[in-house]
């Protein structure tokens, strides 16, 4: 199985999504919501969507910047993405720090040659190691801030986290599909079928859980550090959900390590909102089910030409067989009690 596959024939001029997203296209874009562009545009990491830095004259004259996302066409309604944009404004209104769109004529979402965009200030920063128990605590009341706001009312657009969309829906689609080996087939069944019981049966065990709005794909790589502290510059993923979903993804290391982290990180956290420890009986499952959705999305995106250049061992044998050996640990993990913390 080649690992750079070419979209399917009658692929559509819409499925190949940015081919039209020319420079042309994103100067224009940024000069009509009141931006003079200097000539540098720099594409930032970002797959899902496309951004770009964008010098522009600043108000002194010399040469200033501003970031440019275009969204994935088809993938959120128009609804859905100012849902994303009034949460981000409502939290930089009681100064969380999250970078906001900027609005032009009092609008946050624009749109020209069939792309819809936003247009944000650059923030700079560096990706957060969290190596000490300050700054884990820090970034934990970070979050408590973000969720105590969250919680007061849930979003009405955008998705509420599922266990069919990340996890069967996704273990379907590759069961239909030829990208696992036919080696593997059985194993990779067989594994998600156990899988997904064992999911169920901890969200059946913790029940009904506070869903709030939550930024949904809370990793370290969107987060950026400066001497003030953290910051999100991004809110694509938020969903209504658990509030562990947004903190379980900051740990690393051996179950102790783990246990130590989230201790830290509830510790600040505890200082602005509640923490249902009832949802550590989650983590497991929601990184079960992390697991088999990222998968799943990458092979769902493989006709934009940005995948197979990202992803080129996805055709490779050996990383089925690392994906499966990794849903087999995780069977494992999720037989054992969930993370004991004292805060």
């Amino acid at each position: 199985m080649s690992g750079r596959r070419k979209p399917a024939r009658g692929k559509s001029r819409d499925e190949i999504p940015y081919d039209r997203l020319t420079p042309d296209v994103i100067t224009t874009a940024v000069e009509r919501v009141g931006f003079e562009a200097a000539g540098s545009i720099l594409a930032l990491g970002s797959y899902e969507n496309r951004v770009y830095q964008l010098s522009v004259v600043g108000n002194d004259e010399r040469d200033a910047f501003v970031v440019a996302k275009f969204y994935r066409p088809g993938r959120w309604s128009t609804d859905a993405i100012l849902e994303e944009h009034e949460f981000a404004l409502e939290l930089a209104s009681q100064e969380i720090p999250v970078v906001a769109p900027l609005l032009h004529d009092g609008e946050s979402l624009h749109e020209l040659d069939g792309y819809r965009y936003a247009v944000y200030p650059r923030r700079g920063g560096r990706w957060p190691e969290l190596g000490t128990a300050d700054d884990r605590i820090w970034m934990g009341r970070f979050l408590g801030r973000l969720h105590a706001v969250g919680a007061m009312r849930r979003f009405k657009f955008r998705q509420t986290l599922s266990l069919r969309e990340l996890g069967r829906k996704s273990v379907d689609e590759l069961l239909a599909s030829d990208w696992i080996p036919p080696h593997l087939r059985d194993s990779y069944e067989s594994t998600t079928a156990h899988l997904l019981e064992q999911i169920d049966a901890a969200f059946d065990e913790v029940g009904a859980y506070r869903s709030l709005r939550i930024h949904g794909d809370c990793h370290r790589n969107n987060v950026l550090w400066t001497d003030d502290g953290p910051h999100f510059v991004d809110l694509d993923d938020c969903v209504n959900g658990p509030a562990v979903q947004d903190l379980w993804l900051f740990l690393a290391g051996s179950r102790d390590e783990m246990a130590a982290q989230l201790g830290d990180l509830l510790e600040g956290y505890g200082q602005f909102f509640e923490f249902d420890f009832r949802e550590l009986r989650l983590i497991e499952a929601l990184r079960a089910l992390r697991l088999m959705h990222y998968t799943a999305w990458i092979t769902r995106r493989w006709h934009d030409p940005a995948f197979p250049r990202a992803f080129p061992w996805l055709g490779e044998a050996r990383y089925w067989e690392q994906h499966v050996q990794a849903l087999l640990e995780q069977r494992a993990a999720l037989d054992e009690e969930p993370l004991s913390v004292v805060v």
